[in-house]
């Protein structure tokens, strides 16, 4: 059986270096932080804002040394509070002036994709480079499934790598649709797993 528990006030450093690293070669947000000087400074800051948000429910779920994360918004939530989202806004803000513009465009289409009906949200998954092949995530994310279907509650996710649509498949969920991250940009899928009981 895998170990797996939810995430700790004190797991937020370890959580954030899990997403900063298997974030490093996405397709979108490679596309978005594509100055290579910028990373150092800010990729990890960025992440540690989504991982700050979702702290306020008991929804981060990491294996047992945050090998693999996952940080799910409950029905009704928003992803940050709009203290961070100011704070996020100036983070953007410090990009090249192009980057500022396509980051927007991408954050709308984001928010405009995002079902309406109430649902658990997976903001964030993955595992981290030194941990990948080894099944680790997906069973972290079949188990928070299982857990969300004793809710009887449906599940929403963006793939910003085309990569993880057939496992995402593999555990119920189904495509959406689709949009690009900016004119032009990488493509997102949307994807949607119906509440089973």
């Amino acid at each position: 059986m895998l170990s797996h528990r939810v995430a700790t006030p004190a797991d937020a450093e370890a959580v954030t270096a899990t997403i900063s690293s298997s974030f490093a070669q996405d397709p979108v947000w490679a596309w978005i932080f594509a100055d290579d000087a910028l990373r150092p400074a800010q990729y990890t800051a960025w992440w540690g804002m989504f991982v700050e948000g979702a702290q306020r429910f008991p929804w981060i779920r990491v294996t047992e040394h945050c090998e693999s994360v996952a940080l799910w918004i409950p029905p009704g939530e928003d992803e940050v509070t709009a203290e961070l989202e100011a704070v996020m806004d100036e983070q953007v803000a410090q990009l090249p002036a192009a980057d500022v513009a396509r980051a927007h465009t991408m954050f709308g289409r984001f928010e405009a994709a995002r079902p309406t009906e109430p649902h658990f949200y997976l903001s964030l998954f993955g595992t981290h480079q030194d941990h990948r092949g080894h099944g680790l995530g997906m069973r972290l994310l079949a188990d928070n499934l299982a857990e969300i279907d004793a809710l009887h509650q449906p599940a929403y996710l963006e793939s910003t790598n085309d990569a993880n649509l057939n496992r995402y498949a593999s555990v119920g969920f189904e495509r959406l649709g689709a949009f690009a991250a900016g004119d032009p940009g990488p493509m997102v899928t949307t994807m949607w797993r119906p509440a089973r009981s």
